[in-house]
């Protein structure tokens, strides 16, 4: 039996990307999955090509629209009786300059990729307190880390996710509860097509940093033990992301020199 055999999870951004990929994963090692994303028939499409597509429950679901999760989340505890781990996945990124950018999307960013994440956090833990168990992993990036022209305000949100996760580490340790966020670097994903631009649009095009990045599955894989291994953070990117992730802690002066040349698309 391993160690997702039996687990109810819950994963937003569920429809494509690291989500659709980790989701896949799990189902395959005998959890229950409850798939959860803004369009509904993506979804049922996803569960159908899952391969135990009766242990796997649709829930959509808009961040943005953050007001309603308490009734997310007891729809999503219902579906199985319990929720033993949320995989807080879903997001947005942004390339645009900061001159350049609308405060709407700025504001845009933040409702999905904190907010959004924060109230259902929220949502769920009194039913992980109650059970005195549970797990929370947070999809951040290696700009949670550190920024990158074009990616202000997303680099922004993704800091922001580190230092409330690390205070809910923190504060759930007497329950049970721990905390795990993950830092992907390049992952061939849609997130670049996706991507906002300066008035919101979506940039509708893939990079070439992007396209040339981890596979999804294989990132998964990874990410799945890490979760697992109930590790606090765990960076899964390519050796030009750690190299940052280093200089910028260790030679900050340098790597700022570095980035302002960084070709980041």
């Amino acid at each position: 039996m391993g160690y997702y055999s039996d687990k109810v999870v819950w994963v937003t951004g569920a429809s494509s990307g690291i989500g659709l990929a980790y989701a896949e994963y799990i189902n395959k090692q005998g959890a229950k999955v409850i798939l959860s994303a803004r369009r509904q028939e993506v979804l049922e499409d996803v569960k159908s090509k899952l391969t135990h597509p009766q242990n796997a429950y649709v829930l959509p679901l808009d961040l943005e629209n953050y007001e309603n999760v308490n009734e997310h989340a007891n729809e999503a505890i219902k579906a199985f009786g319990k929720v033993d781990i949320l995989i807080n996945n879903g997001g947005l990124s942004q390339r645009a300059n900061v001159l350049e950018t609308e405060m709407k999307v700025v504001e845009k960013l933040m409702k999905v990729n904190f907010l959004g994440t924060v109230a259902l956090t929220k949502a769920i833990l009194p039913h992980m307190i109650e059970n005195k168990s549970g797990q929370i992993a947070v999809v951040s990036s290696v700009v949670g880390k550190f920024g990158t022209p074009r990616r202000s305000s997303y680099s922004a949100t993704k800091h922001a996710l580190h230092g409330f996760f690390d205070a809910l580490r923190a504060e759930m340790f007497e329950h049970g509860i721990s905390v795990t966020v993950v830092c992907p670097g390049y992952v061939t994903t849609n997130i670049s097509k996706n991507a906002l631009t300066a008035d919101g649009s979506a940039q509708n095009k893939m990079d070439n940093a992007t396209e040339k990045g981890i596979d999804p599955i294989v990132f998964a894989d990874r990410m799945a033990h890490a979760i697992e291994a109930k590790k606090e953070e765990v960076y899964i990117a390519g050796p030009k992301e750690k190299l940052g992730l280093f200089m910028k802690r260790f030679f900050p002066t340098v790597f700022s020199k570095m980035v302002r040349k960084m070709a980041v698309t």
